[in-house]
């Protein structure tokens, strides 16, 4: 007999990968495909929908072929995506491409061009938060949407009749994949679009109303781990059930296999997600997101959540403007060749702040300027913001949940580099553990697959499963540590008065610890 394994479908900001994971939650096969990033104006981020379609068609394609070579068999089909990136589509003609016909480009997660939308609905900012744990920012779908919708009148009676698709990557790629038979999403997607009531887990009218969407757009809510259809659109993978779907974060949170409340991860990518696994739904906080980490039909588990919008992009930034040729492998071998920053600070927020501060109107800053740095200095600066950023939000959590998490969990490509792992440890004074395993959201993905197949009762068995990691232990003395922290702070502060917002009274959120704010 074949052995059974899930086919998880991993849709990012830069590639689309597709992995087999066996019954141990192993991956077996990889086949991966790069996708492109548009970006048309400053602050415009953008990407095909029909290329994020076919990416995904194609590395489906490759492990279905590699089952094959394998002897195995697939059970399941699983997707984890990137979140907050929308798209609007009409469906589709019977001989198209797609099942669905997009009515523009996807939005990217990363684009701020809904901040008009924010501004006017600012006074509405504190019920959205109530409702929905989320900060009011352009990061999130619902803004997005409404800003599509705003461009052509036509949109708006599309929307009203019914007869338009919204939905983010997750639900676009099931519209498709089940030849647009289901139009539906999970909790995790939904609870990041600004819509959905985090007690309710349903759509809500008060929010539907303030962003002027239609309820017949949007896809039906279910659990991530439960059936959502059968997928009819790539032969060789013809009626088997699609048993999950998750965004990326919450995924890779999944996938670290540490199922219990004061859980800390923090993903490393194009951006970064930290989360907090929390026994409940955890109370309102001004700095961090509320969110559903995942859900099964008898089980819901909470979150807290901070967003960082440029980490790895801040290397590929630096790498950019430097000119080098692979912007992100030359700049990252260009820090390798200087012990420290030498005392330079790169703040990147070249699309505003997001956690703790969301701050749309701050701007990238680099401190500290002095004759002697080089370019090598400011490639490791970028990588040193990756971890502050990562430790403030770390410590605006512990004072949320009033605990110190002793270990964190890190996942995702930033991650193989050591320096930066051992800054993190240093910076946030703890034990950093580094998953041996790439893909941990593809790997999420796949074992919440499996709670749907019957392989694990639920999440709690997670635990039990074979993983690997490396650890790396703090080295810096507490004065050393203090002082990076007081002289981040200060350059953050900075970044944010750029615009001249301190002038015109805006208020600086300060946490404790940070009488320097």
């Amino acid at each position: 007999m074949k052995r059974a394994c899930i086919l998880a479908v991993d849709q990012g900001t830069t590639n689309t990968k597709a992995l087999l994971f066996d019954s141990e939650g192993m991956a077996i096969s990889r086949a991966s495909a790069p996708v492109t990033l548009l970006q048309p104006m400053p602050g415009y981020v953008e990407q095909d929908p029909l290329e994020l379609w076919q990416s995904v068609r194609q590395v489906m394609s490759e492990c279905a072929h590699q089952a094959v070579s394998l002897n195995v068999s697939i059970a399941g089909i699983a997707i984890t995506n990137q979140r907050e990136t929308v798209v609007v589509w009409r469906p589709g003609a019977a001989a198209s491409v797609a099942a669905g016909e997009p009515v523009s480009n996807a939005i990217s997660w990363q684009c701020r061009r809904s901040a008009p939308v924010c501004e006017r609905i600012r006074d509405k900012a504190s019920s959205i938060q109530a409702i929905t744990g989320l900060p009011l920012d352009p990061l999130l779908s619902a803004t997005k949407w409404a800003w599509i919708l705003e461009q052509k009148e036509e949109l708006r009676s599309l929307d009203a009749a019914g007869e338009l698709r919204l939905g983010t990557v997750d639900s676009w790629l099931l519209y498709n994949l089940t030849g647009g038979r289901v139009h539906a999403t999970d909790h995790t997607n939904a609870s990041r679009t600004a819509l959905l009531g985090l007690e309710s887990l349903e759509w809500d009218k008060t929010l539907l109303d303030i962003f002027g969407i239609a309820r017949a757009a949007l896809p039906q809510v279910r659990p991530s781990s439960s059936i959502f259809g059968e997928c009819k659109a790539i032969s060789e993978l013809n009626g088997i059930p699609i048993v999950s779907m998750i965004g990326d974060s919450h995924a890779a949170l999944v996938g670290h296999g540490s199922p219990a409340p004061g859980t800390v991860k923090a993903t490393y990518g194009t951006g970064s997600s930290l989360m907090m696994l929390t026994p409940e739904l955890p109370g309102p906080t001004a700095s961090l997101a509320r969110t559903v980490a995942w859900s099964a039909p008898d089980e819901v588990r909470y979150a807290l959540e901070g967003n960082i919008a440029m980490s790895g992009a801040a290397v590929q930034w630096v790498g950019e403007f430097l000119g080098l040729a692979n912007p992100v492998e030359d700049a990252v071998r260009l820090a390798a060749t200087v012990p420290d920053a030498g005392g330079l600070l790169l703040v990147p927020a070249m699309l505003g702040l997001g956690a703790p501060y969301w701050d749309a109107a701050a701007r990238g800053l680099v401190a500290n300027l002095e004759r002697s740095h080089t370019a090598a200095h400011l490639a490791r600066a970028a990588l040193d913001a990756i971890a502050m950023q990562v430790a403030d939000v770390l410590e605006a959590m512990e004072q949320a949940a009033a605990v110190q998490a002793p270990v964190l969990q890190a996942d995702g490509g930033a991650t193989r580099n050591d320096a930066l792992m051992q800054m993190q440890a240093d910076v946030i004074g703890r034990t950093v553990r580094r998953a041996a395993q790439e893909d941990l959201s593809a790997r999420g993905a796949a074992l919440l697959g499996g709670v749907t197949l019957g392989w694990w009762k639920s999440s709690n068995e997670f635990a039990t499963l074979p993983r690997n990691s490396s650890h790396f232990e703090p080295y810096m003395t507490r004065e050393q540590r203090d002082r990076l922290r007081r002289a981040w702070r200060q350059a953050v502060r900075r970044a944010r008065l750029a615009n001249g917002d301190a002038e015109e009274g805006r208020s600086l959120p300060v946490m404790k610890g940070a009488s320097e704010w």
